[in-house]
């Protein structure tokens, strides 16, 4: 991802009013762009994060990142676009903070933090496209202004901002799983972190027992009658697609603690 995006994405900020910033609650840690966050206090920006997909975890420990980013300065809130928790509160939120009428807010975040969802919550119908996989059919492209209701707009971003948290996120992020020449390290990397936080995600995923990363994916492919035409071997890459995948889906239960941050 280049400079260019960087610069559309001060852009936008510079045309909106509000900046909402929408992080994974499963891992703020790595989902929350500090860059952008320091944009958009350089333009004098009134930040709002939103911490998204609170169904996935408990309640306390939504309170504790809540709580975090708000001893840290920021305004902050956990919803679900999902289920529509606590969207209502950040509509209100939003309007409370804008100092003109009308106005617009821009929505940022790394791809498939749920941007485009919470959008559509707050419109109570649909209009930003949306979708579980980057670079996948309605994924978003452009940038989109949407009305919420009268006087109050919303700026939907593409997935512009280059991830900031290493590998495998800035990977697993910001390219589909199809895009991958090779989706076996990046996805061996992911379920080493996904097993540090919970020992019986992939058992509870997809009935495997092991914690080897390289024996999930081979026994995965098996499961699923993944095998290689000429040499009969598990067909491991596909299986490290679909953990990809579901991880963007939400299907392998797992969120980094709070204490990690602390």
């Amino acid at each position: 991802m280049d400079l260019a995006s960087w610069r559309m994405l001060a852009r936008t900020m510079k045309n909106a009013d509000v900046v909402v910033e929408v992080v994974d609650i499963r891992d703020p840690i790595t989902t929350r762009s500090k860059r952008a966050e320091s944009m958009a206090t350089a333009l004098e920006k009134k930040l709002i994060i939103v911490l998204n997909k609170s169904d996935l975890v408990p309640l306390s420990v939504a309170e504790k990142w809540r709580r975090i980013l708000q001893g840290l300065g920021y305004n902050a809130i956990y919803v679900s676009a999902r289920y529509r928790l606590s969207t209502r509160r950040l509509r209100g939120w939003i309007k409370s903070m804008a100092d003109i009428k009308p106005f617009s807010a821009a929505v940022i975040g790394y791809p498939k933090t749920g941007k485009s969802s919470i959008i559509n919550t707050l419109r109570g119908r649909k209009g930003a496209s949306t979708s579980p996989i980057p670079g996948s059919p309605g994924y978003t492209k452009s940038i989109q202004l949407l009305k919420i209701e009268p006087g109050f707009y919303m700026i939907d971003t593409p997935g512009v901002i280059p991830a900031e948290g290493g590998w495998p996120d800035s990977v697993i992020r910001g390219r589909s799983p199809e895009e991958l020449s090779d989706p076996v390290p990046p996805a061996a990397a992911l379920i080493e972190k996904i097993l540090k936080y919970n020992r019986r995600a992939f058992q509870q995923a997809y009935g495997i027992s092991s914690t080897d990363p390289y024996e999930i994916l081979e026994d995965l492919a098996v499961k699923r009658g993944w095998y290689y035409k000429k040499t009969k071997e598990p067909l491991i890459e596909e299986a490290a697609r679909t953990v990809i995948r579901d991880y963007h889906k939400a299907k392998i239960p797992f969120f980094v603690p709070p204490e990690e941050f602390v």
